[in-house]
Order: C-alpha cells, then sequence, then structure tokens
C-alpha cells in the first residue's frame, strides 16, 4: 500500500507541472489550450530521443524547448491569424500527432529500458543513503518544488500581472498601451514549457513513450485544477500554485483508489470528464439555487407587506 501510494504521489507530482501550465493559460490568461495532449505527448518524445543520446539532463530542457515552439505556434494562430482559441488549439493538436511520429523516427513507441534517465542519475547519487528509496520522488519534488517557485515569482512580475489582466480585461489592457498580442504569446510559451518538462518526465519515469502518452491529459488537468481551486478559490496565486498541485495529486490518488476497487481503466477517462462536470457545473447550479431561494424570500416579504 506504502508503494502504491508513493506511486501515486510521483505521478500526481509529474501531473501537475501539467497542471500548472493549465493554470497559467487557463485560469490566469484565459485562454482554454486545446493543444495540451499534442505537446505532452511533443515534450515526451522530444525528452526520450535525447536522453536516448545521452543526455538526460539536456532532455529536459529539450522538452520545454519543444513546448515553447509549439505555445508559440499556437498563440500565433489566434493573434496573427485571427483563428479563434479552441480551433487553433484543435488545429495545433492534430499536427502534432504527425510532428510527434517524426521526432520518434518514424515509430510510434521508444523504448528507454537501457536509457539513463534524470531518475536512474537520481538513483546512482542517493545509493547507499535512506533516500535511495524514493529517488524518484526526490526527482520530480525538486522539478515541481522549482516550477511552482518560478510560477509564483513570475506571476508577481511586471509581466506576470500584465498576463493576469489580459485574461481578465483584455481592452483595459489595451487603453494601456499594452500590446495584448506579445502578452498571450509569452503566455502561452511559457505554459506549455511546464506542459512538455511534465511529458518528458512522465516518458523517463515509464522508461518508454508511446504516441498516446498524451492523450487525455488535457482532461486530466482541467479536473485536477479544478479540484484545487475548490480548496483554494478565494486566494493569491501562491495558493492558487499550491492548490493546482494539491489537485494534481488528490486526482491520482482518486485513479489509485478507483483502480484498487477494481474498476476498469476504460471507465478512468470517464471519471476524469465527470469531475469536470461537477466542478464546472456545481458552482452554477449552486449559485441558481440561491438565487431562487432569495426570490422566493422576497416573494414571502412582499406578500407580508401587502
Amino acid at each position: 500500500m506504502i508503494s502504491l501510494l508513493q506511486t501515486a504521489l510521483e505521478l500526481g507530482l509529474i501531473s501537475s507541472l501539467t497542471v500548472l501550465s493549465l493554470y497559467l493559460s487557463y485560469s490566469m490568461l484565459n485562454v482554454c489550450d486545446l493543444s495540451t495532449d499534442g505537446a505532452f505527448t511533443l515534450g515526451a518524445a522530444v525528452g526520450a530521443m535525447v536522453a536516448i543520446a545521452g543526455h538526460p539532463y539536456l532532455s529536459l530542457a529539450a522538452a520545454m524547448t519543444a513546448g515553447v515552439i509549439s505555445g508559440f505556434i499556437t498563440a500565433i494562430l489566434q493573434t496573427k491569424f485571427g483563428i479563434d482559441s479552441l480551433l487553433a488549439g484543435i488545429i495545433v493538436n492534430t499536427g502534432l500527432y504527425s510532428v510527434n511520429i517524426f521526432v520518434m523516427g518514424g515509430s510510434s513507441l521508444l523504448n528507454m529500458n537501457n536509457t539513463e534517465t534524470v531518475f536512474s542519475k537520481m538513483k546512482n547519487l542517493l545509493k547507499g543513503t535512506a533516500f535511495q528509496s524514493v529517488s524518484k520522488l526526490v526527482v520530480v519534488i525538486v522539478a515541481v518544488t522549482l516550477v511552482a517557485a518560478f510560477l509564483i515569482l513570475f506571476l508577481k512580475t511586471r509581466l506576470g500581472i500584465a498576463i493576469k489582466a489580459t485574461g481578465n480585461n483584455p481592452n483595459m489592457v489595451r487603453s494601456s498601451s499594452i500590446n495584448t498580442t506579445s502578452i498571450t504569446i509569452i503566455g502561452l510559451c511559457v505554459s506549455n514549457a511546464f506542459t512538455g518538462l511534465s511529458g518528458a518526465l512522465l516518458g523517463q519515469y515509464n522508461k518508454a513513450v508511446n504516441i498516446d502518452i498524451g492523450t487525455g491529459m488535457l482532461t486530466v488537468a482541467l479536473a485536477s485544477l479544478l479540484m484545487g481551486r475548490l480548496f483554494f478559490k478565494k486566494h493569491g496565486v501562491r495558493m492558487g500554485v499550491i492548490g493546482a498541485i494539491i489537485g494534481a495529486v488528490l486526482f491520482r490518488l482518486v485513479y489509485t483508489f478507483a483502480l484498487r476497487l477494481n474498476m476498469p481503466a476504460y471507465l478512468l477517462k470517464l471519471i476524469s470528464s465527470l469531475i469536470v462536470i461537477i466542478a464546472i457545473a456545481g458552482p452554477y447550479f449552486s449559485n441558481k439555487y440561491k438565487t431562487g431561494l432569495e426570490r422566493k424570500k422576497l416573494r414571502r416579504e412582499e406578500r407580508v407587506d401587502a
């Protein structure tokens, strides 16, 4: 059970990087980037190819760079070509399928069993110490901590504040002589860098990358983000980032618990979708119910006064 929970924690933290990507693009910039699945696979594929070439640390930087390029293309389609953000994400996601196959050398599967990864490097580094058994967890904790710290600091800079302002009221930002096009491009580039890193870490964690590794990551990340917002809805950026990470871990624990109940694996995607529906529709129906109660109260008061 402890080993199972440790694995769930490790996978939850890896996926939390994609959740942080969505936190920046969806929650801050107010752009729903539907290219997440393809960008995740791109990061995994690029990271795997560079690691196989003998550069496990460089593979993470390469995966983030690939994510930046993916985000840049998505942003350019939105801002320069006048394509709707949802449609732009779908176009990029579709195109990335072919790109990912090309990056993987025409194969749909990359085997990394004999490849040195950042996880094997850390295991060798911690060999003979008390942390050897949790070497994978150490790697993902370091990665998530660095990304979370960067995101918190980034959103407190003038550029980060401009990203938040663009998401809240782009017309006001334009009236302040701020280029919302550049802001959108930078925001999507940074967010997709996190997605690429998440893909690379998962690929090296599994010691294998297949063309479907990123399928459903957008739904999982969105569900995790919304779960985190339930706990830290009215707090600032710092608690929002922490909430996103906690949401990713909780979601992975739900997955693990479902598997322990012998639930068929194919139902897990349905659970992801249901969580998203509940998290989005729940507040709507809650507000509608409260509004209905207030109206009934007013009607009763009017009858009494009459």
